[in-house]
């Protein structure tokens, strides 16, 4: 891959059964949201519920590792669940998910199909490379509040995403800011899957693999790179 991601060794201690798997796409084709994007999230919800078979989303075996790890660094993940727990739960609420547009349904599709956290970050928006630490708490992180942008901090010790910029997205997977955000401009992204132990890291790949598949399809010409899996034991 040409662009870097680095996972600090602090982030490496508090989960040593992190895995990332992230893909680099260049040329890519977005938009609104489409019936078939839509339709891949309606299947979506439905490979869900038979993953779950009865079961709340917080009592799957991955997403109760990813709260633990919330716990870890001082979140409440009752309250701030990471993304796949958050989707997940808005899905089978009744609520549906949401649509954004093109490239956003098509991950947010595979995070809820196969419950990992999923981001998509704009690359010419990303400034250096991304790192994953534990914050000192006086890091930026520009958000919108009340319809006016607004810069918070993260908490010491928070997990975080970042590049040279500032925060990118609060509590590992939480929220991301609308800087880096996928828009209908994006035409370069990295996508980016995280899991767990006692998640396989094979389930990690099959979903990179399907969600490169899905990005082809849209983005006919679009060059994409899958990266290996990169563990918290290894470097990454």
């Amino acid at each position: 891959m040409t662009f870097t991601l680095t996972v600090s060794d602090e982030v490496r201690a508090l989960a040593p059964g992190f895995t990332h798997v992230a893909i680099e796409a260049h040329g890519l084709v977005n938009g609104p949201s489409t019936d078939a994007s839509s339709a891949l999230l309606d299947d979506a919800v439905r490979r869900l519920t038979a993953r779950l078979a009865g079961r709340a989303p917080h009592e799957d075996p991955h997403m109760a590792a990813w709260r633990a790890a919330y716990t870890a660094f001082g979140a409440k993940p009752s309250r701030t669940r990471n993304s796949a727990e958050a989707l997940a739960k808005r899905a089978l609420s009744g609520a549906g998910l949401p649509r954004i547009n093109l490239l956003v349904d098509l991950y947010n599709a595979m995070s809820v199909a196969h419950l990992i956290p999923v981001g998509g970050e704009d690359l010419d928006r990303i400034q250096g490379g991304m790192r994953l630490v534990r914050a000192t708490g006086e890091e930026d992180f520009v958000t919108v509040a009340g319809g006016a942008e607004a810069v918070e901090h993260p908490e010491p010790g928070e997990v975080v995403w970042r590049d040279d910029a500032g925060v990118t997205c609060r509590r590992w997977n939480w929220r991301q800011g609308p800087r880096t955000r996928l828009t209908e401009r994006t035409v370069s992204a990295v996508f980016l899957l995280e899991t767990l132990a006692p998640m396989p890291v094979p389930e990690a790949e099959a979903a990179a693999t399907e969600l490169a598949e899905l990005l082809a399809k849209s983005s006919p010409g679009a060059r994409l790179e899958v990266c290996a899996p990169v563990s918290s034991g290894a470097g990454a």
